[in-house]
């Protein structure tokens, strides 16, 4: 599985990372720094999110993953997730026929027990819809948590040992990064969050391992594809090692 970080094949563009997530953060302070509210944030991040999903394949990139809904998002007033799910709604309805004549694969990670039905059902039309699709991946993390995918996994590989089907001593990082969400998906290059804070908030946390973190002050709803293009160059600038030692000054 493409979970264990590697540098990238000898020859590529590696100042175009190959997979980038972004944290998409900072709709409710946009909104209330302009006396809006927070409805309209999303909305406007809705906005943006068309902006950057353009911007990723018109630059190179090959996969771009969101985090559009996390799992410690149930936690908000309920008029807000409705607002939420009204939006992803309204996203795929309105969308996806243009993603999907632009050659875009729309994939998602996360749980979707206990989610309303039509919203299941429009996340595996999505999914079917676009599955031939190679032009740009876009991966959906909704209703996800990383601490929740890794426990998931690591269920799996127990129900395994159970049942006599695996030997623990064979259970290492590559067979449990195969039971994650979307084993066959590279880990990201570039992880971006906007809005200024830094921290993962519990998004691929293991397939993070080695990736690029770069942090903007700017709120979503104002991300755009200059600011795409200054994180990618602020990715290039960085010498990626893996663990291992830098070409030049062999520290």
């Amino acid at each position: 599985m493409p979970n264990a970080a590697a540098p990238a094949p000898e020859g590529s563009d590696r100042s175009v990372p190959l997979h980038v997530a972004i944290i998409m953060d900072g709709n409710g302070r946009w909104a209330a720094a302009r006396g809006l509210p927070r409805a309209e944030g999303h909305r406007r991040g809705v906005e943006a999110l068309r902006r950057v999903v353009r911007a990723a394949h018109e630059l190179g990139v090959l996969y771009l993953t969101i985090f559009s809904f996390s799992s410690e998002n149930w936690s908000r007033p309920a008029t807000e997730i409705g607002d939420l799910f009204g939006l992803l709604r309204r996203f795929i309805r309105n969308d996806l026929a243009t993603l999907h004549s632009d050659g875009v694969r729309v994939r998602v990670i996360g749980e979707r027990e206990g989610l309303e039905p039509d919203i299941c059902t429009l996340l595996n039309e999505a999914e079917e819809l676009t599955r031939a699709n190679t032009k740009l991946n876009l991966v959906v993390a909704f209703n996800y948590g990383s601490r929740q995918e890794i426990a998931g996994a690591a269920q799996r590989l127990a129900r395994e040992v159970a049942e006599g089907k695996r030997d623990p001593a064979s259970i290492d990082a590559d067979a449990l990064g195969q039971y994650l969400d979307a084993p066959e998906i590279p880990d990201p290059d570039l992880i971006i969050r906007t809005s200024g804070e830094q921290r993962l908030s519990n998004f691929l946390m293991w397939q993070a391992a080695y990736s690029e973190l770069v942090f903007v002050p700017i709120h979503w709803p104002d991300f755009d594809k200059a600011a795409l293009e200054s994180a990618i160059a602020e990715y290039a600038r960085r010498e990626r090692r893996f663990g291992g030692l830098a070409a030049k000054t062999g520290s």
